[in-house]
């Protein structure tokens, strides 16, 4: 190991005196497996915040920004706003409701739908009423649905329409023996059956529950006892349940945000919109949790929001701060690139003159960025923006850089769902291009095994690390050492100044049949850069003799069902005219029979290759796929990240053919 590194909290108390004001559940181990369990708190010398839970930083907030809007939702043409004050109390209308369905303590309640208010309430409430709250991906099968359901014992399930409801009745009838009832939150309900419940009848059901009851059930509840599951997207095998305590969420909303210099609302409201996943910890530590502790003004996107109306939305509300997965911020990139490209000559030179410009000229660069910078962050609904987020999987160089030339940086945040979400954060006190910023403060890490080049496994501790695989003992032991450390699985080095930079993912790396270790994100970027038609390059070559490639080209999706088209898109078709190419349909150029794109793959291959460090990290074969990765063809996970596994898989033969 590693001495670990640490950005301490100053305080003036010891451990011993903070805990002597706080009751939590007695705990023997740093972790559990059972919903029902407690654990240790990773308190120290420096991280001695008090830990809370849910409903007191809920109630801290609301005596402090009472008539304040917190959430915003779109309804014919306006926006329909309430405040911290109403949240609360419909929170705790949901929770009494949820009591008179027959939730247990410990139990879940399952949420399965785009995000909304409702999305929320349930949430929050969920937790008040005893119970533990739980996202579905709104894109997951009706099976998918039932492990989630089954695992998490879910008393009730919340779903948001017709279409995720259909899920749920595929797979309920005797397979789920915990579930008492089914509400379902948008759009009338098209059938009749037996314990569901439109949203508003829903609301009105616990009534007859006293508020003091409901008291008596928050009092109860303990900070270092379980409230939230995220399941993992499950890249390999099944997803596992994380179990995440009152303090891991009350904990991380306060101190990874502040390192990510958002601003409470008795200073400056901060507004954001929220569309990414919320049964993702990206989002839902970003959008819900840190909503509530620092009064942030949240405004729900569309159900469409990735389908392209995110950006009207944008426009419409002009956000405070913003956060994306990488493939956001490409199809951003892909969306100006098309327009400038459309744009008339004048225009195209003025576009160009300012995104070359560097940081270094300030008055060129202040001057470009007030005449033509400006305005295209405002095409994006962007000009009020701040501070820009990008999180939930490792970007590429090139959109980091492009964004840049625009005079937006993108702070990259890096973690995992058992890290609540932000380990390390980037922010405007701390920034590097292509670091994914410092350890949030009250948080270590150290690297593990490191090789001669000082990359090792990143290593977690923290009051963010989370409780336990639910029901999973043999994972649990695995992913924490003995000492709790949270293993990352992912390979890092770290500077003088403490900013750590990912290098790859030991899962991911690619040990060839002569013994050389290969991470292979550095060669696929390389790639992607390189050669412009290309949206997707995946490295082969574990156990082989040589290294080869999967590439997809950029082309259009269906607006409707998101699924990639036989279109070229925008950028492609004015690479193959430059080419001198006619091609205008992926088909024109599979199966070699464009030469030119082909001669212009290779040439890129080559001059990737002849910047390789060893013979072994040359790219010696390759092939275009007929279609682009999507999350419907199960190439790609519920937040755009490649699923390695999957693609082995679906195209295995494609790979065989290289190594015959």
């Amino acid at each position: 190991w590693t001495v670990s590194h640490q950005s301490p909290i100053l305080c003036e108390e010891s451990v011993e005196e903070v805990l002597s004001n706080v009751s939590l559940a007695p705990a023997q181990s740093l972790w559990t497996t059972e919903a029902s369990g407690s654990v240790k708190l990773r308190m120290d010398e420096d991280c001695l915040q008090e830990p809370i839970t849910v409903h007191q930083m809920f109630k801290a907030s609301v005596e402090k920004y009472n008539s304040l809007w917190a959430l915003a939702t779109r309804k014919k043409d306006k926006w329909e706003k309430i405040t911290f004050s109403e949240y609360y109390h419909r929170c705790r209308t949901a929770a009494r409701s949820f009591l008179k369905l027959g939730l247990e303590r410990f139990h879940s309640v399952a949420i399965l739908g785009f995000n909304s208010a409702e999305w929320f309430f349930s949430a929050v409430g969920t937790i008040f009423a005893g119970g533990v709250m739980t996202g579905i991906y709104a894109t997951n099968s009706p099976e998918a649905c039932h492990h989630v359901a089954s695992d998490s014992k879910a008393n009730i399930i919340v779903v948001e329409n017709q279409k995720q409801l259909d899920k749920i009745l595929q797979v309920v009838r005797d397979r789920l023996p915990h579930l008492k009832a089914i509400v379902q939150y948008s759009g009338p309900l098209q059938k009749t059956v037996s314990n569901l419940y439109s949203w508003e009848e829903f609301m009105e059901l616990g009534q007859d529950i006293p508020e003091k009851d409901l008291d008596e059930i928050i009092r109860s509840q303990k900070a270092n006892q379980c409230c939230v599951l995220i399941y993992t997207s499950g890249t390999t095998g099944k997803p596992k349940g994380v179990m995440l305590s009152h303090d891991n969420i009350t904990w991380t909303a306060h101190h990874a945000s502040r390192a990510g210099d958002v601003q409470p609302a008795n200073s400056r409201q901060e507004s954001l919109v929220s569309y990414l996943p919320l049964s993702h910890i990206a989002a839902q530590i970003y959008d819900l949790w840190t909503g509530i502790q620092w009064g942030e003004l949240v405004y729900f996107a569309q159900p469409d929001a990735l389908k392209g109306t995110l950006i009207s939305t944008l426009k419409d509300v002009h956000p405070s701060s913003h956060m994306g997965v990488p493939r956001v911020w490409e199809k951003m990139m892909e969306k100006i690139k098309e327009g400038i490209a459309h744009s008339g000559y004048l225009k195209k030179k003025m576009v160009t003159w300012a995104m070359t410009l560097s940081l270094e000229r300030p008055f060129l660069f202040s001057l470009a960025d007030s005449l033509v910078l400006e305005k295209l962050r405002a095409e994006l609904g962007l000009s009020e923006c701040l501070k820009f987020f990008s999180g939930a999987a490792p970007i590429g160089k090139e959109t980091v850089e492009f964004f840049l030339a625009l005079n937006i940086i993108l702070y990259e945040a890096y973690g995992m769902s058992e890290s609540t979400g932000p380990h390390f954060m980037s922010g405007p006190k701390a920034y590097r291009l292509a670091s994914c910023g410092k350890v949030v403060p009250g948080c270590k890490f150290k690297l593990a095994n490191e090789d001669g080049d000082g990359n090792g496994e990143v290593c977690f501790w923290g009051r963010n690390v989370f409780m336990g695989y639910l029901n999973l003992e043999d994972k649990t032991r695995e992913t924490l050492d003995k000492d709790g450390w949270l293993r990352s699985g992912d390979l890092g080095r770290a500077d003088k100044d403490g900013f750590l930079y990912i290098t790859g993912r030991m899962k991911e790396l690619i040990i060839t049949a002569g013994g050389e270790n290969i991470p292979p994100l550095p060669i696929e970027d390389a790639v992607k850069k390189e050669i412009p038609i290309i949206s997707n390059a995946m490295l082969i070559g574990d156990n082989r003799k040589f290294l080869s490639m999967l590439l997809t080209l950029k082309c259009s999706f269906n607006a409707e069902t998101m699924e990639p088209t036989d279109n070229l898109s925008l950028e492609a078709l004015e690479c193959c005219q430059q080419l001198g190419s006619q091609a205008k349909k992926v088909s024109d150029i599979t199966g070699e029979k464009d030469k030119e794109v082909y001669q212009f793959i290779q040439n890129g291959i080559d001059n990737v290759n002849s910047r390789a460090v060893s013979n072994a990290q040359r790219i010696q074969k390759w092939t275009v796929l007929p279609k682009d990765f999507s999350v419907s063809g199960g190439e790609l996970g519920p937040t755009m990240k490649l699923r390695r596994p999957v693609v082995l898989e679906l195209y295995r033969q494609e790979i065989e053919k290289f190594y015959m």
